[in-house]
């Protein structure tokens, strides 16, 4: 299985969000590469979210949303506690099936492990997995639904710099993030570091944007209030995507 990152397909060509087919994102290689067991990657956003969550009382956020929800569900667990409700806005129809399969059924067991640690973490999520995911509305829609300041909390994972090669298309994701939630809002998300465009198990190439610290503090700097960036080391138990790590995001949508 080549997972070698692969540069564009035609050179010079920045290819953006709408140039890739994201209804036919590879949703089994995907979860096979990166979620079948917990990786110490996941340890540390796990740790890092939930220490967001824990801020808020049991139920004291009523809106929340998960912006590009793709087939990871573990920040959809997190959510359980602190949220009354939770949007997973996805575009992809391969991911919308896996989401709602995952709901209407029960989730994988490789999905336990992640619960176990999130409710670790924090113990006021319940028992069980299922009820802390019936807070999820599963909705169909992109960046460009969103109405802003709908939002107590918005998360995002893995999505702005995975989706284009345009920088300034990711700022344009970044900032309808920013702006889905009311003032003073909190915004919680995770991004590859300077991972390049890349390939899951023997598909296509999808487009991806390499970021760092300067550039995530350049693009929501302007944007934010208490802005806070930590990092995750590289994971050597990860398929080789190109990238140095994993760069936390936490801040807040200012108060006019």
């Amino acid at each position: 299985m080549d997972r070698t990152p692969q540069g564009p397909p035609e050179a010079g060509r920045v290819r953006r969000n709408r140039d890739a087919d994201w209804d036919d994102w590879p949703v089994a290689d995907y979860l096979a590469e990166n979620y079948r067991s917990l990786h110490p990657c996941d340890v540390g956003v796990i740790r890092h979210h939930a220490a967001v969550y824990r801020r808020f009382a049991p139920g004291g956020l009523s809106r929340t949303l998960e912006l590009g929800a793709g087939p990871n569900l573990y920040p959809l667990m997190l959510a359980g506690a602190a949220s009354r409700g939770v949007d997973a806005l996805e575009p992809s129809s391969a991911g919308l099936r896996y989401l709602r399969g995952q709901l209407a059924h029960g989730v994988d067991d490789s999905w336990r492990p992640f619960y176990a640690l999130c409710r670790s973490l924090d113990p006021r999520l319940p028992a069980d997995c299922a009820e802390a995911l019936r807070r999820v509305r599963v909705v169909r829609g992109t960046a460009d639904d969103l109405v802003p300041g709908s939002y107590d909390l918005a998360s995002m994972n893995f999505v702005a710099e995975s989706v284009t090669e345009d920088f300034a298309e990711f700022t344009a994701l970044c900032d309808a993030f920013v702006r889905a939630v009311r003032p003073g809002g909190t915004l919680l998300a995770a991004f590859m570091e300077r991972m390049p465009s890349y390939r899951i198990g023997t598909g296509p190439v999808w487009p991806a944007c390499p970021v760092d610290e300067t550039a995530l503090r350049a693009v929501f700097a302007p944007r934010t209030t208490g802005l806070r960036i930590a990092g995750v080391a590289k994971d050597r138990t990860l398929p080789e995507y190109g990238d140095t790590g994993v760069l936390l995001l936490t801040a807040e949508r200012p108060v006019p």
